[in-house]
């Protein structure tokens, strides 16, 4: 052995050159691996994974069950996702992914973790009742037989930048009209690294062992390109090819600037088999699913004396956390307690607003108008009444709803909506003259449909009450039903009634149950739930008009050969 520090001067100029080049070799390996992966700015939360079952009444025993995914892809959220599956034993859940994107290598190595165990995906968010993924020892699902409960939805939820690379690897995938996913230009970052090497040899039996180590490594700044180079977008369009999916979404990515997202019609994505067919999250996960023969593979049943099972909530350590760019369609992320009766897709259908004119002849050529609001609420619901009210201009039309209830903060964001525009509300149902508008063929005439208000049989449940108590004058007729029950939120219901001055002997009558009840109307009217008993032909009769001054919903049709408006229906 000869020690490094009697070298000859030949043996230093030797050895100064080995260092040399292993710097720069070193150096340039560094470059190359920042080359291949998407680094983003901070985009929320890490992704976490969690097992959701149900909520939808009627579904139990046997509920669908879906692996809820939310957040920031980053480098370890493939081991999470591993996690979550270990702990399912094998059982093939749907993802349930709302991402704003995030690393493109974690998000390969996602989709292939979800091809390989043949699982389905959709975009869309979940609703949590009761027990949320962020708290601490939350004991409110005990003796349900499972952790978290909740229902999933479409509206507002994204998969944006590099998630739709994880999207790509499920079996079946489906986005639906009002989810959003969008793709654009990798960002690449370049980081530099300068290493300072100490290289020596040995002489062992003869031969010289050059022996390396580094004894120092400092920061020599980054850069960022937003061009896809040529050994990325090799490997991207493999991917894409492995997975089924034409490369027209690779060059829609290349072709939006970083700085812009670009949605992706659905026809496109079906026409580049980015999905496998138009629908959206429900045909995954809603409650009709475990009705079929034989049920779809993420149905469980559960005993109703079952004890809470042990179920995969993966998270990863939380970063702090920056608003989403997100639509503002997309509903806060809180969840109640309980679950709210009705939600779409459960069997009742999502609540529509048309616009429908008194087609009684009495009150010819100047009629009453109104917005006919019947089905579950949502929480697409307050976004459908903002469109329809934005349609309007500045026309003020009473609501007659007839609902079961749905969806508690949609309910009372529809009900704020009602408040603000400053509008009427009373409990009926439509009957629509000559064809219903859920017909294809039916059209609107002159901006609205034909039809007559009932409220013989017509019902507000629940979150429904909510929503009535945003009206300014607020009528349940005598044949008319309302229900409400606490839904074990007093502490977002009892501010939201004081605002729209509903007194708190409500309250006090409801603790008595922990049931839905029929509110009798001596009580609505003392509290303040009702203005009045009269019925909804108060706002919808065929007489209104002719009074004086005429209430703001009358309208006199122009000429017969006038053009028709455009349907006012969402």
């Amino acid at each position: 052995m000869v020690p490094w520090r009697r070298l000859h001067s030949q043996a230093w100029w030797s050895l100064g050159l080995i260092c040399l080049v292993s710097l720069l070799i070193a150096g340039y390996a560094d470059a190359l691996a920042a080359a291949i992966s998407e680094t983003t700015p901070d985009l929320g939360p890490t992704m976490r994974f969690v097992v959701v079952r149900s909520t939808a009444p009627g579904c139990e025993p046997n509920c669908p069950e879906w692996i809820s995914a939310e957040g920031t892809i980053e480098a370890g959220t493939p081991a999470l996702l591993k996690r979550t599956l270990k702990t399912l034993g094998g059982r093939k859940l749907p993802i349930v992914v709302n991402s704003p994107g995030g690393n493109v290598d974690a998000a390969l190595q996602l989709g292939r973790m979800i091809r390989k165990n043949k699982l389905d995906i959709a975009v869309g968010a979940t609703m949590f009742y009761g027990c949320e993924p962020q708290m601490k020892n939350c004991r409110a699902n005990d003796g349900k037989g499972a952790a978290y409960f909740g229902f999933s939805y479409a509206s507002g939820a994204i998969c944006n930048s590099a998630c739709p690379l994880m999207f790509a690897g499920g079996t079946r995938r489906v986005v639906g009209e009002w989810a959003f996913l969008g793709v654009h230009q990798i960002t690449t970052t370049y980081i530099r690294t300068k290493l300072l090497y100490r290289t020596t040899y040995r002489m062992v039996k003869g031969k010289k062992k050059i022996l390396t180590r580094i004894v120092s490594r400092r920061d020599a700044g980054s850069y960022k390109t937003y061009e896809m180079n040529k050994p990325l977008e090799r490997r991207l369009s493999a991917y894409l090819k492995e997975m089924g999916i034409d490369k027209g979404v690779l060059d829609i990515m290349k072709a939006t600037p970083a700085s812009d997202i670009r949605q992706i019609k659905p026809g496109d994505m079906l026409a580049m088999k980015l999905v496998t067919s138009l629908e959206s999250v429900d045909i995954l996960t809603e409650a009709a699913i475990c009705r079929r023969s034989p049920a779809p593979a993420n149905c469980k049943e559960i005993p109703a004396n079952a004890k809470p099972a042990e179920v995969a909530a993966i998270d990863a350590k939380a970063r702090p956390s920056q608003p989403a760019q997100v639509p503002l369609s997309q509903p806060a992320k809180v969840a109640p307690t309980q679950p709210v009766e009705a939600a779409p897709g459960n069997g009742a259908p999502e609540m529509r607003f048309v616009v429908v004119r008194g087609s009684n002849p009495l009150c010819n050529p100047n009629c009453p108008e109104w917005i006919s609001a019947e089905g579950a609420i949502a929480p697409q619901t307050p976004q459908k009444l903002r469109q329809l009210l934005a349609m309007l201009g500045n026309r003020r039309l009473p609501v007659v709803v007839s609902s079961q209830g749905g969806d508690l903060f949609s309910a009372l964001a529809v009900g704020r909506l009602i408040h603000e525009k400053k509008l009427d509300i009373a409990v009926a149902r439509t009957d629509f003259v000559g064809c219903d508008p859920g017909e294809w063929s039916c059209l609107a005439k002159e901006g609205a449909y034909a039809g007559l208000t009932v409220d013989s049989g017509a019902a507000c449940d629940s979150a429904c009450a909510l929503m009535l108590a945003g009206g300014v004058r607020r009528f349940v007729g005598p044949q008319a039903r309302l229900g409400m029950y606490l839904m074990g939120q007093q502490q977002i219901i009892k501010p939201y009634l004081e605002d729209m001055a509903i007194g708190p002997g409500l309250f006090a009558a409801l603790e008595q149950r922990s049931v839905e009840r029929q509110l009798e109307p001596d009580l609505m009217l003392k509290v303040g739930l009702m203005t009045g008993p009269q019925s909804v032909d108060a706002l919808t009769g065929a007489t209104i008009c002719k009074s004086s001054p005429k209430p703001d919903n009358c309208r006199v049709l122009p000429s017969a050969s006038a053009e028709a408006e455009t349907p006012a229906k969402l």
